[in-house]
Formats: C-alpha cells, structure tokens, sequence
C-alpha cells in the first residue's frame, strides 16, 4: 500500500534551519509531482511547496519563497523540505502529499502522517 512517512521536525530557535524528509513507497514515485503542505494550530492546512516529477519545476508559497528549498532523489524514493530562516510563524505541522495517483486500479490521493517543527526561542 502507499505510505508516505515524514521526518525531521523538532524545536529550532528563530533564524534556524531543518530539513524534513519524506520516504515514499507502495508507487511509482518518480513519475509523480509531489506537494508540501503545512497546518498551524487553530488555522486550516495551507500548500507550502510543490516539485515536478523530474525535480526539475519547484513552484512554493510566497510566505516560504526564499527560505525553503524543496528536492527530491527518486532513486531513494525520497523528497526533502530544507527551511532556513526558520520564523516562529513557520511552527506546523509539515506533511507530504501525493497527486491523484492510480494504484491497484483505483485513484487516490494520498498524505503522510505530518511532523511537527516548532520554532521558538
């Protein structure tokens, strides 16, 4: 089955760095875009970022442009969320997201379960 699992949140003060990890498997990863999104408490999920399949198109949201580089290694099945100049605003939870993909015959989209990046001094 398809399961996206994220990693490298934590508590970082303001004006540092993380970079987040998600690990792909159940699909072909390589032929799909993938999306970031994030959600701060009290408010509703918001996009962050989005990268093509290839890796070579990123497109993000203006309050990461900037700050925020997203990547990926297909041969790892893998994308990655580097954040600089973390701002204390950027606290969320983080979570991948695939595109309506077919798998097993049936389209879906898919979402990891989120990690949590604090930035507070």
């Amino acid at each position: 089955q398809v399961q996206l699992v994220e990693s490298g949140g934590g508590l970082v003060q303001p004006g540092g760095s993380l970079t987040l990890s998600c690990a792909a498997s159940g699909f072909s990863f390589s032929t799909y875009g993938m999306y970031c999104y994030r959600q701060a408490p009290g408010k509703e999920r918001e996009w962050v970022a989005t990268i093509t399949a290839p890796g070579s198109t990123t497109n993000y949201a203006d309050s990461v442009k900037g700050r925020f580089t997203i990547s990926r290694d297909n041969a790892m099945n893998t994308m990655y969320l580097q954040m600089n100049s973390l701002k204390p605003e950027d606290t969320a939870v983080y979570y991948c997201k695939t595109p309506r993909i077919v798998v097993a015959g049936s389209w879906g989209d898919y979402w990891g379960q989120g990690t949590q990046v604090t930035v507070s001094s």
